[in-house]
């Protein structure tokens, strides 16, 4: 049996405790938060041991993992005491709101041996895994270009002041929900050279931003885009998307499905043929074994817990390349800052026409 605790039980932190205490191969051995009532409740009606003080738990307690889901500020200075520890950990996204923490976080857990992972749970939707197979295959051949899109229905007012109405704090929609699809972005094109065009807009929120839009330059020309807007009530709950465009076909996914178009250049996967597939998260899903907000949530759980079992320390959702998300979020902001690249007000002079990718400003 894994003896974990869970730190932090906010929305995030009760679901993954839901999850991990119906885990066959699991022990909560302790779980820890600042609010003595919810406590005392899980206390009373479960058994489990609990704590208010997060170094307490780490001395007292017997422990092999914890699952931290506290505020997005404090992932990183707990993050690194039990790594200290020598424990294996998960930690809810977004892994740290310091990129070059992050990074150190990462080299740190690489270096002791110990399973890390960060709550990136779309990588476990069947839909966008089956995106990134078909990528890994060049089904559609070289990719030009993708738009990655999120939009959601969660701030639909001005709100009082919390760490989520504060971006220093890892609160707004970029860290909150534009994350997601960068990440997916990491996972299907790798790290971008460069980021252009950002734009971090308030709708209703005084000190953070609810709408994110930008473009994120790779390697060989390819391009993506990202639109995200968490203040759109035309949206019952989260929708994220992805589209991808290459020389012999398309690909379209989201929560509930794929789409694939392929030319006849295309290598025709088994189970595809030319033109229009549609496949649905269903059939691409494994059941798992507790349901609570999704297949996905439970299956990143499992595959935490597996990873520990098999000693597997370099996983799909690591610690390094939820790195790399936060570092595509720390140039963002930078390029944000800086406003727009060129000015109406500027004679630029013309350039002969080159291969795509070189009409770029670029923030690295």
């Amino acid at each position: 049996m894994v003896r974990v605790a869970v730190v932090g039980l906010g929305k995030m932190g009760l679901s993954h405790l839901a999850i991990i205490r119906a885990h066959p191969d699991v022990e909560v051995a302790a779980v820890c938060d600042a609010t003595g009532y919810v406590l005392d409740v899980l206390n009373k009606y479960t058994g489990v041991r609990t704590f208010t003080d997060y170094d307490e738990m780490l001395r007292d307690a017997e422990l092999d993992a914890v699952v931290i889901a506290t505020p997005s500020s404090m992932h990183g200075p707990m993050v690194r005491k039990a790594l200290d520890k020598g424990l294996h950990v998960f930690c809810e996204k977004p892994f740290s709101v310091d990129s070059d923490e992050a990074k150190v976080l990462a080299e740190e857990a690489v270096a002791k041996g110990v399973v890390n992972q960060v709550g990136y749970h779309y990588r476990f939707v069947g839909a966008f895994q089956e995106v990134k197979r078909l990528l890994d295959l060049a089904v559609i051949g070289n990719i030009s270009h993708v738009l990655a899109e999120a939009y959601g229905p969660v701030v639909m007012r001005p709100k009082g002041s919390s760490w989520r109405t504060q971006r220093t704090a890892g609160g707004g929609c970029l860290y909150d929900y534009a994350a997601h699809p960068l990440n997916l972005l990491n996972w299907y094109l790798g790290m971008p050279h460069g980021v252009g065009g950002s734009v971090l807009n308030s709708v209703f929120s005084k000190e953070t931003d609810d709408e994110v839009f930008g473009t994120l330059y790779f390697d060989e020309g390819k391009s993506a885009q990202i639109s995200v807007n968490w203040s759109d009530e035309s949206y019952r709950k989260m929708s994220t998307k992805i589209s991808i465009w290459g020389a012999a076909g398309r690909i379209v996914a989201d929560r509930q499905e794929i789409q694939v178009y392929l030319r006849d250049t295309a290598k025709v996967p088994d189970g595809y043929q030319l033109g229009w597939n549609v496949r649905n998260t269903t059939e691409l899903t494994d059941e798992v074994w507790f349901y609570v907000r999704g297949e996905e949530y439970s299956a990143q759980l499992d595959y935490f817990v597996k990873c520990i079992a098999d000693k597997r320390t370099e996983n799909v959702n690591s610690f390094t390349s939820a790195a790399e998300t936060d570092k595509v979020i720390a140039m963002m902001i930078a390029d944000a800052q800086k406003g727009a690249s060129v000015s109406n007000d500027q004679v630029l002079p013309v350039a002969p026409a080159k291969k795509r990718g070189i009409f770029s400003f670029l923030q690295s």
